[in-house]
């Protein structure tokens, strides 16, 4: 029980040993602390060097020996209570910097940008972000080609991805080549079924970015999201016209 909360208060395991064992000695020399606490001598000191500086510790000399004291443990919570404040003011200042940082995060996402994406919960990072960009937007919507043979593999690592876009009111169209596809709520769905050929392959269109997700020769997804706004908006127009098209 002390243990766990004095790690939460943030002290390692060595530590809490030093501290605890210096409540339990009271006024100790280092030989004697680290002694008791079973590490050696240089290890002792250096914890309770830095007991002191978190002002758990004090030290006094007698006789030129130096022996370490431990603080009353209440002044626990006075340390908690001036790192509230610090992160307190720390959070204005770092509130001032952010329309600086995000302007030079813009000049990022100006350019094309490109992540790579591996396995099942790599495709299930596209599909968190397919939700988390979409539900900010005002038009609340997204396009999808969805191949037949590849949506198997899409949600078997975000079986409740449907629920959650529902959810959060997230609409999506999906043009469907082969078979196959149900509709689940705030969805529409069109199908191709005269194509002969079936690419394995997923595309969404969402934002400003485009994300493809594939399956690789181990059988498992591979994804890319694409973060371009004159490539997504391409791919837009391309989806409603095909969209429009299909009867």
């Amino acid at each position: 029980m002390l243990e766990k909360a004095l790690q939460k208060f943030g002290l390692r395991e060595k530590e809490i040993k030093v501290y605890l064992t210096l409540l339990n000695l009271g006024p100790s020399s280092v030989r004697k602390i680290a002694t008791e606490a079973s590490i050696n001598r240089g290890t002792g000191y250096d914890i309770l060097k830095k007991l002191i500086e978190m002002g758990l510790v004090s030290h006094y000399e007698k006789k030129s020996y130096q022996y370490f004291v431990p603080e009353d443990p209440a002044k626990i919570i006075d340390i908690l209570e001036e790192r509230k404040k610090e992160i307190s003011r720390t959070k204005k200042e770092i509130l001032k910097t952010i329309p600086d940082l995000q302007l030079l995060y813009s000049n990022i996402t100006q350019k094309p940008f490109v992540k790579f994406y591996e396995g099942y919960l790599g495709a299930k990072e596209i599909l968190r972000d397919v939700l988390s960009t979409v539900s900010k937007l005002e038009n609340k919507e997204y396009f999808v080609y969805s191949a037949e043979s590849i949506r198997e593999y899409l949600y078997k690592s975000f079986k409740d991805f449907s629920e959650e876009r529902i959810k959060k009111g997230v609409r999506v169209k999906v043009i469907a080549i082969g078979k196959g596809g149900e509709l689940r709520g705030k969805d529409e769905r069109k199908w191709l079924n005269n194509i002969s050929e079936n690419a394995p392959n997923y595309i969404i269109i969402y934002g400003n970015k485009v994300a493809f997700i594939s399956i690789g020769p181990a059988g498992e997804p591979l994804g890319t999201i694409i973060e371009d706004k004159a490539t997504s908006q391409m791919q837009k127009v391309i989806f409603r016209y095909l969209w429009g098209s299909i009867k």
